[in-house]
């Protein structure tokens, strides 16, 4: 059974996104998305300084199963990489809302949140 933190906004594409308070975000993949996808094995991030558009894809995520996009869920700069999942892809399937997370952003309109979802409109999503 997958768990989906209150706190974090969804988008129907599995990822999620944690709003801070100095215009960043956190993003990564859902445990409904891990758990679909099985074994990570790579993880293809951007470049510090790249800028994307809502709903662009801005990585590719690899794993025994599948390859998928990963789709930005605001406007946004990326302000940092976790450059631990270069060598150790697995710490999205381990733990995906912490020492998971993918990028960090710095949000070109804070505003901007339709589309994304509450934890329990994601649950019921993702049924």
């Amino acid at each position: 059974m997958s768990v989906f933190p209150e706190q974090l906004m969804y988008t129907v594409d599995h990822e999620w996104v944690l709003f801070e308070k100095d215009n960043t975000a956190l993003i990564g993949i859902t445990e409904h998305a891990q758990e679909s996808l099985g074994d990570i094995t790579f993880i293809e991030l951007p470049v510090v300084g790249d800028s994307f558009q809502k709903g662009d894809p801005f990585g590719v995520v690899e794993s025994v199963k599948a390859a998928s996009d990963l789709y930005l869920p605001v406007d946004g700069e990326v302000s940092a990489i976790n450059e631990e999942l270069e060598s150790a892809p697995e710490l999205v399937n381990r733990d995906p809302y912490k020492s998971g997370w993918i990028i960090k952003i710095l949000v070109h309109d804070p505003e901007q949140t339709d589309g994304l979802m509450n934890a329990s409109d994601y649950a019921t999503h993702v049924g």
